[in-house]
């Protein structure tokens, strides 16, 4: 059975890129003192976190080899795209490593949380422009009334001279972050709330999700959290982790609503998995499209 699974695996082959054309950045905003385009390429398929079933996410895992993510990374800066994230991982950090090899400079996001200082010593020899708090470790720190520990994560940062985000899925933290006047310089913001409290749920609704609840009004929820705050955001889970990704038309209409319900010195966050498709090159030309005529350059 697990040889079956390796043919399985190895025959959806990535779609034959060739050479692609190198296609000029897209729009972009300001973070910090980098340039970052308003599309910036995702991790999660890579790390195999589908957000769905248990069989997806190890076939992205599967799929996703460091050779294959250089290719991806290649492909993501010959499109425009001219900045990556990801979160703590040896395969992404040799890929990348590979990548940079290759000639790639493409900037790189770190999403992660206060790791061990060996950890903490390779990413920054990675040199990422940015490090962000893990969204997962936001809600909950927020949840257990410790957020001071996301403040320190973002000194670490500065004192490390990069830049420091913070990531949530809960539009509320989001505020309390902007209110609480840290000097943090931007935001990962979470169209949908997939971090409610399971208590909170059962009391409300009588009864409990079996997994991962994704509502219909989370991403006005989020977005007009998103309008409210100064910093910049970098919106992701845009397209519900791939539930809203059916055909060219839910494609365009999840990306024309999160361009147009944030600001226009925000980017979103789009992981791409191009299994059957070429995904990377498909997303590029509908958020340059939607782009086109708007924001082209850097916003004041």
């Amino acid at each position: 059975m697990q040889s079956d699974r390796r043919t399985f695996l190895g025959a959806l082959a990535a779609p034959t890129l060739g050479n692609p054309i190198a296609r000029p950045a897209l729009p972009a905003i300001r973070l910090g003192p980098h340039e970052v385009t308003r599309l910036i390429a995702g991790y999660n398929p890579i790390g195999g976190y589908s957000h769905s079933v248990p069989k997806l996410s190890a076939i992205m895992r599967s799929w996703f080899t460091e050779e294959r993510v250089v290719e991806f990374l290649l492909n993501c800066e010959a499109n425009g795209i001219n900045t990556w994230q990801a979160s703590v991982d040896s395969k992404a950090f040799a890929a990348l490593r590979t990548a940079r090899d290759k000639g790639c400079a493409i900037q790189w996001l770190c999403l992660m949380h206060d790791v061990e200082p060996e950890t903490w010593r390779e990413v920054l020899a990675l040199k990422p422009i940015a490090v962000v708090h893990h969204g997962e470790h936001t809600d909950r720190l927020y949840r257990d009334e410790r957020q001071s520990q996301i403040q320190s994560f973002i000194a670490k940062a500065h004192d490390a001279g990069i830049l420091a985000g913070i990531s949530s899925h809960v539009p509320e933290n989001i505020a309390r972050s902007e209110d609480a006047g840290w000097a943090h310089d931007f935001y990962m913001t979470c169209f949908y709330n997939i971090r409610r409290d399971p208590v909170e749920l059962k009391l409300k609704l009588g009864d409990s999700p079996v997994d991962e609840l994704y509502l219909a009004g989370d991403p006005e929820r989020m977005t007009t959290v998103v309008r409210q705050v100064d910093r910049p955001c970098l919106g992701f889970k845009i397209f519900a982790a791939g539930r809203l990704c059916h055909n060219p038309s839910s494609i365009t209409r999840a990306l024309s609503y999160a361009y147009t319900h944030i600001k226009p010195r925000d980017a979103v966050i789009v992981g791409m998995f191009p299994i059957l498709t070429d995904e990377v090159s498909e997303n590029a030309a509908i958020a340059r499209r939607i782009l086109t005529g708007g924001q082209r350059g850097l916003p004041s």
